[in-house]
């Protein structure tokens, strides 16, 4: 299990354990790690899950951030790194990484051989014959003597592929943007007027971040940014973070989306 303690100096302020989502770093109270400090940026960092392991990364933050002494923009993670946050420190500690390492070699390890073929029972062959199986759909061949017994057969079911990885799609009905159409292919998507905003607002008095919107496996997840920031879902104002679905009707700084998938 991995974790970040975040410490002032030599005092432990925080001990956080990460999940597989997205953690975001910053001085304001949306993030996931809180670091109240004038050297922090209001979204500085965010660390999240990339296949097999863990990744931090910078979010054009004023004053950087700095992995091990070296400033980074992404980097993976390992246990014991050090991350240099403002005057904050956030040790990553990952508990886990040698039993994860072991049960992957263990998922690795050679199938034991099996015999050419195996017994069946006969009733059971009866049973999938009536029921319109076909022995030997597997790719195997079914042996029958001259009675038409069955005698042996090796079935087995064919790997499922993985699913297709969903890339979301934010198409704007209303409103001023810099795009008609967002298609979402990173990890985490911010909506406002910022220069590290995904989906960039026009206007006088469009918030500076408005929502986020992060990539976790094949879904999505919306929440407000800024204090005072609505964002509204199907007609219904959400509180923290909501998941998205096809077809939602996404309202936040007087624009109007709709959320899907690519086809």
């Amino acid at each position: 299990m991995a974790k970040l303690v975040l410490k002032y100096e030599n005092a432990e302020l925080k001990e956080v354990t990460l999940t597989h989502g997205l953690t975001g770093i910053g001085r304001l109270p949306d993030n996931e790690i809180q670091v109240d400090n004038l050297a922090v940026s209001g979204h500085h960092a965010k660390i999240y899950w990339d296949v097999d392991h863990y990744v931090i990364e910078d979010n054009n933050s004023l004053n950087g951030t700095y992995l091990n002494g070296t400033r980074i923009s992404r980097h993976p993670l390992k246990d014991g790194d050090s991350i240099l946050i403002g005057k904050h420190t956030l040790e990553f500690k990952d508990a886990g990484e040698e039993a994860q390492t072991e049960s992957i070699a263990e998922a690795q390890a050679p199938v034991p051989k099996l015999d050419n073929t195996v017994m069946l029972d006969t009733r059971k062959m009866k049973e999938m014959l009536a029921g319109g199986v076909q022995p030997g759909s597997s790719g195997k061949t079914v042996s029958l003597p001259a009675g038409g017994s069955p005698v042996s057969t090796v079935m087995y079911e064919p790997p499922k592929p993985r699913p297709s990885e969903k890339i979301g799609v934010l198409s704007v009905i209303d409103g001023k943007t810099d795009q008609s159409q967002y298609l979402l292919t990173g990890k985490m998507f911010v909506i406002g007027k910022s220069e590290m905003a995904s989906i960039k607002l026009r206007g006088w008095f469009a918030p500076k971040m408005a929502a986020i919107i992060s990539k976790r496996e094949n879904e999505y997840v919306i929440s407000a940014s800024e204090k005072g920031t609505t964002v509204i879902v199907n007609g219904q104002e959400i509180s923290g973070q909501r998941a998205l679905g096809e077809g939602d009707i996404i309202e936040v700084a007087k624009i109007k989306m709709a959320f899907g998938f690519q086809s």
